[in-house]
């Protein structure tokens, strides 16, 4: 019975369905008694909250992670933001390898549906580079976050806490334990610490740039020409968010959420406003008094998110670019859309847009419900949405303050945003069959 359920099931329908299991599975964890410090059960909704956002990847929480959660409990988080940054179809794939099972047709095309790549061949070579940078990047983030958290930890705590906030940037995850300094402050302790927040940033940074990009970039080195298109888009995309944003962040914040801190350090925070939103959700400052302007920002940047097949949310920076080079291409009445020498198709430009409808929709419907639910303020409201959505983890200190009306929405947009609103729509359409007759044609006014 489910072996013939599993082979009536479209690829996106088993990936929606294997993280809502996961998601169960972790709240049920998490309800136990041993995973809170009170020894109590932690109550069904905010176990799913929480359970919810570490598989999504996302990092909003209800309650802060290190006063709430036991040590057992931190671990099954953890657990879940590896299964989540990494995919469970890639852990299974490698749990076969190392069985020496078969990888079969089926198994390598969800591979191609996890990592969203355009090909089929190479996925199990490609897995096996997943799995080793991955163990790599976290790895080297772990040795040298312990090196700065030891002295001030002690030799265990501080390799423990160099270990979760690794995988936890790596993987975009946004989980933190600062809360033993103060509950919900994420890493305010440390915006004085470049060698902390450049390791978190460069963790970021480069599970944000997606596995195809690794493997690209593996094979051709620092030979631009040679890279995909796919490739070059990320890279130049990434680049100019990046400083861009943290240009941005530096003029609107300089003499007021920075100004307090020295040249050096205005830099170094304005590049980790930048960077924690595509799409970490850690922070550095306090979100929450940031000014209207960079509060847009973010939302901006949160929207956009990282690269398709990386461990980050977002609509994804191709996905804007497309939109951008085919409004360009409009503008300037070009024949087609066109970048780096090459033409976009069609089907690109379609998804492209299909991705940013849906996903500003879902966020701004939401922030609407919730505002008509508790009656909060609409920027704060759109920022928690569109985090949710883009599974960032950023929040200007709304979370905790909404009823599980609001709970709910906010979980469901993060479970969207880590599926994929387009994939989890089309999982209901993949094999429907649809008559393809073309209707007549009849001009309408536009602009």
């Amino acid at each position: 019975m489910l072996t013939k359920l599993k082979n009536r099931m479209s690829g996106p329908q088993m990936i929606a369905l294997g993280f809502f299991l996961i998601i169960m599975a972790g709240s049920l964890a998490l309800m136990l008694p041993a995973a809170s410090r009170t020894g109590e059960p932690t109550p069904f909704i905010t176990a799913v909250f929480t359970a919810t956002s570490a598989t999504c990847v996302t990092g909003l929480v209800v309650v802060d992670t290190f006063s709430h959660w036991s040590l057992f409990g931190q671990i099954v988080l953890l657990c879940l933001i590896q299964i989540g940054g990494l995919g469970f179809i890639s852990l299974g794939v490698t749990v076969s390898l190392l069985l020496r099972k078969k990888i079969g047709l089926k198994q390598r095309g969800l591979i191609q549906e996890s990592f969203n790549v355009l090909e089929i061949r190479g996925a199990v070579r490609l897995t096996k580079q997943v799995v080793f940078g991955t163990l790599f990047f976290e790895g080297t983030g772990a040795l040298i976050l312990s090196a700065c958290f030891i002295p001030k930890m002690g030799f265990l705590q501080g390799i423990y806490y160099g270990i979760f906030h690794s995988v936890s940037a790596f993987c975009n995850g946004g989980f933190d334990l600062m809360g033993r300094y103060e509950p919900g402050s994420s890493l305010t302790g440390c915006n004085g610490h470049p060698i902390v927040l450049v390791t978190i940033m460069l963790l970021i940074l480069i599970g944000g740039l997606g596995f195809i990009v690794w493997s690209d970039l593996m094979k051709n080195k620092l030979k631009f020409r040679r890279y995909s298109l796919h490739t070059k888009i990320v890279l130049c995309a990434t680049i100019v968010l990046t400083f861009g944003g943290a240009l941005l962040f530096y003029f609107m914040e300089k003499n007021r959420l920075f100004s307090d801190m020295t040249p050096m350090e205005q830099i170094l925070n304005s590049l980790f406003c930048s960077v924690t939103p595509r799409t970490a959700g850690f922070n550095s400052v306090d979100t929450g008094a940031m000014t209207d302007g960079s509060k847009l920002l973010t939302i901006v940047l949160m929207f956009i998110g990282g690269a398709p097949g990386s461990t980050a949310g977002g609509i994804k920076v191709t996905t804007i670019v497309v939109l951008f080079v085919y409004l360009k291409s409009t503008l300037t009445r070009t024949q087609g859309a066109n970048i780096f020498g090459r033409r976009l198709e069609d089907a690109a430009i379609q998804k492209a847009s299909s991705v940013f409808f849906i996903n500003i929709s879902l966020a701004v419907t939401a922030g609407i419900a919730i505002c008509c639910a508790q009656n909060l303020n609409g920027v704060d409201a759109l920022f928690e949405t569109f985090s949710a959505i883009s599974t960032v983890g950023m929040t200007a200190g709304l979370t905790s303050s909404l009823n599980t009306f609001s709970l709910v929405i906010v979980a469901l947009l993060m479970y969207l945003g880590r599926v994929g609103s387009l994939s989890f729509a089309m999982s209901f359409t993949d094999k429907k069959k649809i008559t393809h007759i073309m209707q007549p044609v009849e001009k309408i006014n536009i602009g």
